[in-house]
């Protein structure tokens, strides 16, 4: 099993990536949110799940470990195959899946393109206790309750206003917050998020 690549980034779009691995190209399927994180970068290791079918090898990559502890979790499912599970992970990310997960909350991932109410409510279902047990809403990724809501509503309307998609927006303000707290003016957090959307 290949577990992580590590090389160059030979070619990137949205939903793959080719690594370059000593002069050999290894193609990999991403989500989204991968894509985001590997967007400006030339030297890469990302983490991988090799999926082997009668007629296929596809590897998957992810840029963080719990990204991809999220996908095997979905693979996990009946009627979930890697297909799915990446569009989920594009949709949300590995900690918003977590949370919406351990709080039942079935709006939140039927809001996924091709999935219906029965997956998610069997998704909830068989990982819920998984996800309680795991402690997986850890206090410190949360964004401190002190932090100015109104400048994070205020960059929302800006970026939202700008063209950008709410969720990626709110992904975006959301991590610049947690990198710079209450410091930031709206104008930078504005910037920053147009920068990395």
């Amino acid at each position: 099993m290949i577990t992580y690549l590590k090389g160059k980034l030979a070619f990137k779009d949205p939903t793959q990536l080719v690594v370059d691995v000593n002069g050999v190209g290894y193609e990999l399927k991403i989500s989204l949110t991968t894509f985001s994180q590997v967007k400006d970068k030339e030297d890469i290791l990302i983490q991988t799940y090799l999926h082997i079918k009668e007629d296929a090898h596809t590897l998957y990559g992810f840029y963080d470990q719990s990204e991809k502890k999220r996908f095997l979790d979905l693979l996990s499912i009946n009627g979930v195959g890697p297909g799915i599970a990446l569009m989920i992970l594009s949709s949300l990310d590995a900690k918003e899946l977590q949370s919406a997960i351990v709080r039942e909350d079935v709006q939140t991932i039927q809001s996924v393109k091709g999935i219906g109410q029965k997956t998610a409510q069997r998704i909830i279902l068989e990982l819920k206790d998984k996800m309680k047990k795991e402690g997986l809403l850890d206090k410190s990724l949360q964004i401190s309750p002190h932090i100015d809501n109104t400048l994070r509503s205020e960059a929302l309307s800006a970026l939202t206003t700008l063209g950008i998609n709410k969720s990626i927006a709110e992904k975006t303000v959301d991590t610049i917050l947690k990198e710079y707290g209450e410091k930031i003016k709206i104008e930078e957090l504005i910037k920053q998020a147009l920068k990395r959307s």
